[in-house]
């Protein structure tokens, strides 16, 4: 009995926050460490910037006709995406006039459409590992952000102890900042009450749906990816991306993550997964859960 809680526990320990706080310092390179942030880009923090800005803005000229109580706020950015609105027409020869009566593609095909490829859940090609995420149309070039981590930020100190307990999803950056991934039980309370909190009227500061089988975001699936192993070797890393504050305001309602503490002024932290070679359609994607770089 005793050596079968042993092995629970050993199986266990490394998602057991507690258990990586006491020892970060004595197994170092069980963990993600990194002694320069730097040195752990695998793409410019611009380039993610712009691909995410580039899905969010397609994904929001798609549901256009949804946003009209927010565009209504914001006059000028009204007419910045009228204007995109029939540049998009135009290029794709939609049939209809006027952005009212527009086709509206499901997000997986916006995001085919903007970036040439999609993702999504579905069981894992690897034994006992449950949920994991393929590329299920298209084609995915080397250093293309290929998904985000959602979850809420935790800040050094945060509580966050029962939200760890048996949660396979919390994820632990260079910083110490912690994202928990868990998208049912407590963690899942938790990230709709920051969120809601968080609400400036009719904007929202962050996306919901990752908690739903309908996801709003395609990209916010990363925290399924499995860990690579001797037979599937690791073809996409995380990456770090501090969101800037002039993110614009109407596209944050796509960012899966949200602070727990919303006192403290800092950047939202997010986590994106970058693809280290070409990925074809039907390959999985595996990553290493504790990286080490250099």
């Amino acid at each position: 009995m005793l050596r079968a809680l042993r092995r629970r526990w050993d199986a266990y320990k490394y998602r057991f926050v507690p258990w990586l706080a006491l020892n970060l310092r004595r197994k170092r390179r069980t963990l993600r460490y990194v002694p320069e942030s730097s040195q752990d880009k695998i793409i410019s923090d611009e380039d993610v910037f712009e691909t995410l800005l580039k899905v969010f803005k397609a994904l929001f000229i798609n549901d256009f006709s949804r946003h009209a109580h927010i565009l209504a706020l914001l006059p000028e950015i009204k007419c910045k995406y009228l204007e995109l609105l029939t540049v998009e027409q135009k290029r794709s020869k939609v049939n209809s006039c006027n952005h009212q009566s527009q086709h509206v593609f499901s997000p997986e095909e916006v995001l085919l459409n903007t970036l040439g490829f999609a993702v999504s859940r579905d069981r894992s090609s690897l034994v006992s590992a449950g949920t994991g995420v393929f590329v299920t149309k298209g084609f995915v070039p080397k250093g293309t952000v290929v998904s985000m981590y959602p979850g809420t930020v935790y800040r050094k100190h945060e509580p966050i102890f029962f939200q760890s307990l048996g949660n396979p999803f919390i994820f632990r950056c260079i910083d110490g900042v912690l994202i928990d991934g868990n998208d049912k039980g407590l963690s899942r309370s938790v990230y709709r009450s920051c969120s809601r909190r968080d609400q400036l009227g009719p904007f929202q500061m962050s996306d919901e749906s990752w908690l739903t089988a309908a996801l709003q975001n395609p990209l916010a699936v990363g925290q399924y990816v499995n860990n690579c192993s001797h037979e599937k070797a690791a073809n996409v890393c995380y990456q770090e991306f501090d969101v800037p504050g002039y993110f614009p305001v109407e596209l944050k309602q796509y960012l899966p993550n949200i602070v727990y503490s919303h006192d403290i002024e800092s950047h939202l932290r997010c986590v994106v997964l970058v693809a280290l070679r070409d990925i074809k359609q039907g390959e999985e994607l595996f990553s290493n859960y504790y990286t080490v770089v250099g």
